[in-house]
């Protein structure tokens, strides 16, 4: 057993969970550090996850009838085991997602954060009472909860997604059926570790909360069931357009987080110390691997020189190795799919007229990772290579001359997650938030467009789905909607006048 392997089955047995060795488990986990075997599963059948999906709905059955304040209390015990266990849990992020100290640790919090607010919003899941024109009655807006809600997530955030998910789903009186990506499923069963005990402690019926695993035929079964009223997946845009219809001809409910092409426009006013720190951080956080990872460069043609020239020289002094020496800012990509993807893309780039500025090799690192050197690539225009998300630290540099152009090429793709802009300027960060600037879900101003805080709502437009998941009002997604009407009169009468005797 490899020290990366017994590392985890320390880290796993702290948290709670079931040694994630099985000697008959057809599902093997590797973490991308090494290479190195680290837990060995079984798989569900489709029958299996039937079966998970309907003690859910019985235990939704219970749990609906159970006050929001008290509900909130589920929550807040799972909020105190995160803080409890972090440090084990952001080690268990890093050695399976491959993401640095400081970012697995940083995924914990974003979950202990979510946990916070739902809690605090258990208390506030609160309609409207509207006016009405009928004299002796009372129209009021009711929220109640959906059912059973699905969640498919992605490698790249093994755990943050579904706690955004979940704290709120169950406030709002749902149960959680949870499919992980096949390649970060133990810390999906840390995960449920935790959410079982937190149960346990504040007296959750049966079932509540669980996990499937498996490969894509699972996760079909999730996507097709009725009972599933609702299905929130996480991943390549790809995939949502295989969910979403499957889930709409059954006429169920989506929430779609997919994919991004992120950019950032650097205006010839852009504090540049500033705008390369974000640069930076934003493109090859994660080793690229956000779905608010930045992707492009649009830079005014007066500065690109100094601004290629400042992000050459940082690029080419970034430690990687292995994620978990502290030292490190660029660990693995998670397969040798995306090393291959990231190959091919600088290669059609280049192909393109593309001129390759830094990196696009592979990284000498001890074991069997994929490690590579970020890239920057210096294109002439925005090809369809550029237009592709590439899951990889991969940075496209664009130049423009004037505003409108910088804008016209940053709306020019088809996915709408996340965007910034680097201006001194006023009228042109206005403009840029304005409704003929982005066209993504979020847009900053004076920051790179990778990370969120959960007290606002996350997600995109176009190709990106148009979910929203954390804070502001994304709670609604998960309960449904009562519109009542009390009449406390002797008298009947009709809206808009209409007379019937």
């Amino acid at each position: 057993m490899t020290d990366i392997a017994a590392r985890t089955r320390e880290v796993f047995a702290r948290l709670g969970a079931d040694d994630p060795f099985d000697a008959e488990g057809d599902l093997i986990c590797r973490s991308p550090i090494d290479g190195a075997e680290i837990g060995r599963l079984m798989t569900h059948t489709a029958t299996d996850a039937a079966d998970v999906i309907g003690r859910a709905g019985s235990a939704f059955e219970q749990w609906r009838s159970v006050p929001a304040p008290v509900r909130g209390q589920f929550v807040r015990e799972l909020g105190e085991l995160l803080r409890e266990h972090k440090d084990d849990l952001g080690a268990l992020v890093s050695i399976e997602a491959g993401k640095i100290v400081s970012e697995g640790l940083g995924e914990v919090q974003e979950m202990i954060d979510i946990c916070d607010l739902a809690v605090g919003l258990s208390r506030q899941l609160h309609g409207l009472t509207i006016a009405t024109e009928r004299p002796g009655h009372r129209m009021m807006e009711q929220w109640h909860p959906l059912g059973v809600v699905g969640v498919i997530s992605a490698f790249n955030f093994p755990v943050a997604v579904w706690s955004w998910n979940a704290a709120l789903a169950f406030v709002c009186g749902n149960a959680v059926v949870w499919k992980p990506s096949e390649k970060t499923l133990l810390t999906a069963l840390a995960c449920q570790s935790l959410a079982a005990e937190a149960a346990r402690r504040a007296g959750v019926p049966e079932g509540l909360s669980a996990v499937l695993v498996g490969d894509r035929s699972i996760g079909e079964v999730l996507v097709d069931d009725p009972r599933v009223a609702l299905v929130s997946a996480t991943g390549s845009t790809r995939m949502g357009k295989e969910v979403a219809p499957r889930v709409a001809a059954r006429l169920g409910r989506t929430l779609l987080e997919l994919g991004g092409n992120n950019a950032a426009i650097v205006a010839a006013s852009a504090d540049l110390d500033l705008a390369v720190r974000g640069i930076v951080f934003s493109a090859v956080g994660t080793a690229g691997q956000r779905c608010t990872s930045l992707r492009r460069i649009i830079v005014h043609e007066s500065i690109k020189d100094e601004l290629v020239a400042r992000l050459k020289a940082a690029y080419e002094t970034l430690p990687i190795g292995s994620p978990l020496e502290p030292s490190t800012l660029v660990g693995p990509l998670v397969d040798q799919g995306a090393f291959d993807a990231f190959g091919a893309a600088i290669g059609q780039a280049r192909a393109d007229g593309g001129t390759l500025v830094t990196g696009g090799e592979r990284a000498e690192v001890e074991g069997e990772g994929f490690y590579v050197h970020p890239a920057i690539v210096d294109m002439p225009e925005q090809t369809e290579i550029v237009k592709a998300e590439t899951f990889a630290p991969l940075l496209y540099v664009l130049s423009y001359s004037s505003y409108e152009e910088a804008v016209a090429l940053h709306n020019d793709v088809a996915q709408g997650l996340s965007s910034s802009i680097f201006t001194l300027d006023v009228r042109e960060a206005e403009a840029f938030l304005s409704a003929t600037g982005s066209d993504c879900g979020i847009a900053n101003v004076n920051i790179g467009p990778s990370g969120a805080e959960i007290g606002g709502a996350f997600g995109g437009e176009k190709e990106t789905g148009g979910g929203r998941e954390s804070g502001s009002d994304a709670w609604r997604a998960y309960m449904r909607r009562s519109t009542n009407t009390v009449n406390y009169s002797t008298e009947l009468p009709l809206a808009q006048g209409v007379e019937f005797v």
